[in-house]
């Protein structure tokens, strides 16, 4: 008996893998519950080798597109002039932010968590932080979006005023994002399993009946998608709704953006919040008793939560290097930095939902 209870033990301590998988929908605590020791190393390996490449190509692709959207805010100061400009910078910087912590769990999918409790806590905190920063940001443009579209004429009368809201707005977010962030201060710790693997977890105290993991799982699911897409969805419904009544030969491409906007929202973050459910509901009351099954739900989770982090290299590309401003400011830079180019690029203004004239769905 002390042997079966020794080798279940020791199953369960390996099953235990990173912070994000356990955070963020693992069924690695679960594996006490199982009807025989689970074998985890399938899932390991899968994860050593699926995850490392696709982090660098998203740190490498996200990074390009947020740095250069970073770089013409820096070069064109006069940018700043919209709310949604104020919302895009900062969700360029977030994003970054968001990034950089990709290279460490890449590292530790290889090697385990080597960086210590400090990078733990660090890393953990600020993944989370731009995470919530960066969905927060997402909700804003829309309801940015919908006051310049929807209320424009009402909206050109407080321009000036909307602006020095949106600064304090991006404040506010700033530090809300670090109080959603507070449990991977208090429970983000580096362990060691009874086989010498490092890893970074959180680890909740005095969570009785998972009450602590399922209220952070219900935080994320809320405050990082079910609210910006509710709100999404009511404000570019009215978008839409007000495009199709506009005579104009550019509101079919508007729309398409629209729905764009929309569709790699859903796309990319439904599927992911979904098994963030299913792992809540787990906490609550176990129902996978199956050994393949929490594997296969390992699997799922690391591949949709990779899915999920594809976001952050479509932003610059759904948000900015739509309109046809960016894409002219962006187009001068680049000629300013050929040999013997005019540091003067023509400058064409946008024929329609440009950020200066009426929105931010310039084509």
């Amino acid at each position: 008996m002390k042997n079966v209870t020794d080798t279940l033990a020791t199953t369960i301590m390996q099953s235990v893998i990173t912070y994000n998988d356990y955070d963020e929908g693992s069924m690695t605590d679960y594996y006490n519950t199982l009807e025989s020791p689970c074998d985890k190393s399938d899932v390991r390996t899968f994860r050593k080798h699926y995850e490392p490449p696709l982090y660098w190509l998203i740190v490498i692709l996200g990074s390009m597109g947020n740095f250069l959207v970073i770089w013409i805010y820096t070069q064109f100061k006069n940018r700043l002039k919209t709310m949604t400009d104020v919302y895009l910078l900062n969700l360029a910087v977030a994003d970054l932010l968001f990034l950089c912590t990709l290279p460490f769990w890449a590292a530790d999918a290889v090697n385990g968590w080597t960086f210590g409790t400090v990078l733990c806590i660090a890393v953990s905190a600020v993944y989370k932080i731009n995470f919530f920063s960066s969905m927060v940001l997402l909700t804003c443009i829309s309801v940015d979006r919908y006051i310049m579209i929807v209320l424009n004429t009402r909206a050109h009368n407080f321009k000036s005023s909307l602006l020095k809201c949106s600064k304090m707005t991006c404040v506010v977010i700033w530090l809300l994002a670090v109080v959603l962030a507070i449990p991977e201060f208090l429970f983000a710790r580096s362990k060691v399993d009874m086989e010498g693997n490092r890893f970074c977890a959180m680890v909740y105290w005095n969570n009785e009946n998972n009450r602590t993991k399922i209220l952070v799982l219900v935080l994320q699911i809320c405050v990082g998608f079910c609210i910006p897409l509710l709100v999404m969805v009511y404000c570019y419904a009215h978008i839409a709704h007000t495009l199709l009544k506009a005579k104009n030969f550019e509101k079919h491409k508007a729309l398409r953006v629209v729905l764009a906007v929309v569709a790699v929202f859903v796309l990319s973050q439904l599927p992911y919040n979904t098994m963030l459910v299913v792992a809540a509901t787990q906490a609550v009351n176990t129902t996978i008793t199956n050994c393949n099954q929490a594997q296969s739900f390992d699997v799922a989770t690391q591949v949709l939560k990779s899915v999920a982090y594809t976001h952050c290299c479509l932003n610059p590309f759904l948000y900015v290097f739509v309109g046809v401003r960016f894409r002219n400011d962006l187009r001068r830079l680049f000629q300013a930095c050929l040999p013997g180019s005019s540091k003067k690029g023509k400058h064409r203004t946008s024929m329609m939902f440009d950020m200066e004239s009426t929105t931010a769905f310039s084509l």
